[in-house]
């Protein structure tokens, strides 16, 4: 988390945290802070979207320095953009604080740098779900295969059979490397390694459950070198299925 974030833990009345904050973080806050549960999980009973919201006017209006605290950065896939605007609607102040996205921090936890010179100049960001849970049909999953060297997918487990298969009908290799990144940056990370045509089963038989990121492109295969984190702990938990097949990545 940034620096500002922990001063806002630490200055805020209230604070309204999401399903993806964890208690180490939460234990960062003012002691005098009153913590309320706001978390969404697919599949799981979750607050409304449209009550959260609410309740953040209602305690701004109560008087209270209120911390709206998400997991990652609130503009990134975090619903961040709604609820500001919902508080834009009500003439209620507030600030945004840019966090850190799994898409680029996690990823530098799990090894696999999002970009390099020799491998690709873009990156694209996608969904795996829409609001209502399913695959968006309002992305052009054509384009998206075809317009970036790399790709990665938020929310990707529950469809993630269906997402490899429209990438790969789309023209991406099957042999293409691909990752899925679970619970990025704590003590239940987990990575694994594959192609894109074997991601899907290699991921369930890992047993890998949400959140998690599904990344596709050649710099998965720089994972090799760079996971520092196993490194650290002495212990190779991701073995690399592609095989010992480098690219030349020069000085």
């Amino acid at each position: 988390m940034t620096v500002l974030a922990l001063h806002a833990l630490h200055e805020a009345d209230t604070v309204v945290y999401d399903a993806l904050v964890g208690e180490e973080i939460l234990a960062l806050a003012n002691e005098n802070a009153e913590l309320i549960y706001a978390g969404k999980r697919g599949g799981k009973p979750s607050p409304k979207q449209r009550d959260i919201s609410h309740k953040l006017i209602g305690l701004a209006r109560e008087g209270r320095r209120v911390l709206r605290l998400k997991g990652g950065d609130p503009f990134i896939f975090g619903r961040g953009g709604e609820e500001a605007l919902t508080l834009v609607a009500a003439r209620v102040d507030f600030r945004v604080i840019p966090g850190v996205s799994a898409g680029v921090g996690g990823l530098a936890y799990a090894g696999i740098p999002l970009t390099h010179r020799d491998t690709n100049s873009a990156v694209t960001f996608v969904t795996g779900h829409n609001a209502s849970g399913i695959v968006p049909d309002s992305v052009d999953w054509q384009s998206v295969a075809k317009g970036s060297d790399v790709l990665v997918v938020y929310m990707p487990l529950k469809h993630i059979t269906q997402i490899s298969k429209m990438l790969i009908d789309a023209g991406r290799s099957s042999d293409e490397p691909a990752a899925v990144v679970s619970k990025a940056t704590t003590a239940k990370q987990k990575t694994v390694v594959s192609t894109l045509a074997n991601v899907a089963t290699d991921a369930a038989n890992a047993a890998l459950s949400p959140p998690a990121m599904l990344i596709v492109g050649e710099v998965v295969r720089l994972r090799e070198g760079l996971d520092w984190l196993s490194a650290l702990s002495g212990i190779q938990l991701n073995p690399d299925p592609l095989g010992n097949r480098q690219l030349d990545y020069g000085a």
